[in-house]
This record gives C-alpha cells, structure tokens and sequence, in this order.
C-alpha cells in the first residue's frame, strides 16, 4: 500500500518537459534545453582541483553532523564579508543539497495543519516540501504589473494563528525578482519566522541582494553553492538557523543523513574563498544572455512588463497564444525542439506564463528564438485564447 502523501504529491513538471525531452533526444532530435534551472558553465577549476586535493587525502569518510567546522567558518565569514551580519559556525548545518535542507527544515516546524504563506508564482516544489510535512501552503498572488513583488500588507493579510513562517525567494524563481530592502523589512516585521531561499545571491544584474539577516536573527536562511558556482552535482548547501534550532536538526540530520561528503565540503570552501573572479565572469556572461533574451521575447509576442533582475530565468506572459501553459509547453517541445517550463508548474497565478531560462548558451538561445518564431508563425491561435483577447 502506497501512502496517501507519496500518491498526492504533484509531479515537477519542468523535469517531466526535460524527461520527455531526452527521450526524443534518444530518438535522434536535438532540443534546446532552456527549462532547467542549471547552469551550462562547468564548475571552476579552483573548486575541482579542491576536492581532487581532498580525495587524495583519504578525506572520503564522515564529518561532523553540523557539517565540517572548517566550511561552517567560511560560511560565517562570506556572510560577514557580503551582509555585513554576524554568523556564529554554530548556528550552521551543512547538507547534501538544499533540498534535503529544506526538508529537514519543514519537518522540524510544522505539524500537522500549520501553515506557511508563500508568494504565487513560486519555486514549484515549495508546496509539496510543505504539504509532505504535514503544513498547509497560503498562497498570496503577486503581479507581473508589480514586478511580482511580494506586498507585505498582503501576506499580513494572510496570517492566521497557524502560521510558522513567510518563505520568500530574492532573486526568484520563476520570476528573477529581487525582492526590495524596504518590503525585506517590512515582511521581516510582520512576526513570524522568515525563511529566505537566498540559493540565487550572487546572481543579481542591477541592483544587489540582500540576506534577511541583516533585518532580523529571527529567521532562516537556506542557501548552496548549486547556481552561483556551477555546482549542482554536488550536491552542497547549508542553513543559517536561529540558535534554539539548531540541535533538533542536527539530531535528525545524524538520523537521516548523516553528513555531507567530506571532499565535497572542501570544495565548498574553495567555492567561497577563491571562485570569486569565476562567478564574476559567469554573472556577466548571463547577464549579456538576459539583455539579449529579453527584448527578443518582446519581438515573438511575449509580455516582459518588468524585466528580471537576477537568477536566470524570464517568465514570460503567453497569454497572447495560450490559456494552457503545460500544453503550450509540450506544444512547443514537440514542433520547435524547445524546451520551456509551463507557467502553471510554479502556482496558479503562473498560468498563461512560460519559464525560459537563460542558463544556455548565447548561440544556443538564438537558435531556440529562430525556432520559436518559426513555430509561431505557423501556428493558428487558438479559439479559446480568441475569446479572451
């Protein structure tokens, strides 16, 4: 017998975009890839030859459960050195992956029919982390014509007595939005706990990032090394928690993980003391990506109201072709060899809305826009978008 939440749980369907993708790619064709959310660069040398160093050490056995002391201390300092906030190692774990660290993370707040308020578009996964551990997601829509900021006044709007938490995302995905200092503040005030997903810092074209430490210790910071260091394979990321929180993770990460890999850890340090000329030169390249991505999507037909500002990704308003964003996705899959996300993957408000995301090559994002337009060109509009427009 399956269980309930194994059988309720919603598929990713940016992955299943991906996966239908290899199997035509299997069969010969050739896609072009912009649905992941994965950087196309390999990962910098100075991070290779780190964990090389760290494997000829013998360094392949179990560390401390918090995560080994010497990356807990870099972790601290890169906080101190970006945010100008004081981290004690101590209030550090350190997990293969942040998936695994946001499951730990829910699992330990939430009972049974607790709540946390999220934005709508979101990450896609979010509500099923949520609802897997028993909590209720609470969505609160927010708007292309708002750069789909978050409104503090709306998520106020939205707390009830079963809320545990505000989880929020800057830069965002779907939607590349950095999230402002002034709505930082005002949502960190509003009394519940914080969760801020800050895996996309360091990847910010105007403007800066800021980490929701630097306006309340009453909060969680869950972050890696997958996006901004071209890491995802290794499966390396942490949380910053507040002090009374640390030992009920670290107890139930003894128990159902163990530790992070030694030499992969190692390489986590290297990430954070010497890749920094690496991801300035890999920021620069995305953002030339985005600058010519965007007005691009603007010629085929799509809306940009507000032009993303960090991550990778533009999420670009279909309504124009489509009501069905996960049909228009397969849609284009299958005539043009483009890979896209389905709006509707990241909540309802992303309906009518694809995901493209520009962590591909220039010359590879120019050849999906020919056959995007191409594919435009020669497809009918539907009768039901008709009657909306």
């Amino acid at each position: 017998m399956i269980a309930k939440r194994a059988q309720e749980i919603s598929p990713f369907l940016a992955m299943e975009v991906l996966e239908r993708a290899g199997e035509l790619e299997r069969k010969g064709e050739h896609v072009v890839h912009l649905e992941v959310g994965e950087p196309d660069f390999a990962t910098p040398a100075c991070i290779q030859e780190a964990a090389l160093r760290a494997l000829r050490e013998g360094r392949t056995h179990y560390t401390h459960s918090l995560g080994a002391i010497p990356l807990r201390e870099a972790i601290a300092e890169h906080y101190q050195r970006t945010y100008g906030v004081e981290v004690s190692p101590e209030r550090i774990l350190v997990t293969s992956g942040t998936s695994p660290a946001m499951w730990l993370l829910f699992a330990m707040l939430l009972e049974a029919g607790d709540e946390v308020v999220c934005s709508n578009p979101r990450y896609a996964c979010y509500p099923n982390f949520i609802r897997f551990c028993g909590g209720h997601p609470i969505d609160v829509p927010v708007q292309e014509e708002d750069a789909f900021q978050l409104r503090p006044e709306a998520v106020r709007g939205r707390i009830g007595p079963r809320t545990k938490a505000i989880l929020i995302n800057s830069p965002a995905n779907p939607t590349g939005t950095l999230l402002s200092a002034e709505r930082m503040s005002a949502l960190a005030a509003l009394g519940p706990l914080v969760v801020s997903d800050e895996i996309y810092h360091g990847l910010v074209y105007e403007g800066r990032e800021r980490s929701i430490l630097e306006f309340t210790d009453r909060a969680v910071v869950l972050n890696g090394f997958s996006k901004a260091f071209a890491m995802t394979g290794w499966r390396l990321g942490y949380l910053i928690v507040p002090p009374d929180m640390i030992r009920p993770l670290q107890k139930m990460h003894q128990n159902f993980f163990i530790s992070a890999n030694d030499f992969v850890q190692a390489a986590g340090i290297a990430a954070l003391r010497e890749a920094g000329p690496d991801v300035t030169r890999m920021r620069a390249i995305y953002d030339e990506r985005r600058r010519f991505l965007i007005p691009a999507l603007r010629r085929l037909g799509f809306g940009i109201a507000t032009e993303p500002t960090g991550a990778f990704y533009v999420l670009a308003n279909a309504t124009r072709f489509t009501a069905d964003s996960l049909a228009f996705a397969f849609e284009i899959l299958e005539q043009a060899k483009v890979g896209v996300a389905p709006g509707i993957d990241f909540g309802g408000n992303g309906e009518g809305y694809i995901r493209i995301s520009y962590a591909n090559s220039l010359e590879n994002i120019q050849e999906a826009l020919r056959r995007l337009e191409t594919f435009l060109d020669r497809r009918p509009t539907p009768a039901s978008v008709k009657r909306q427009n």
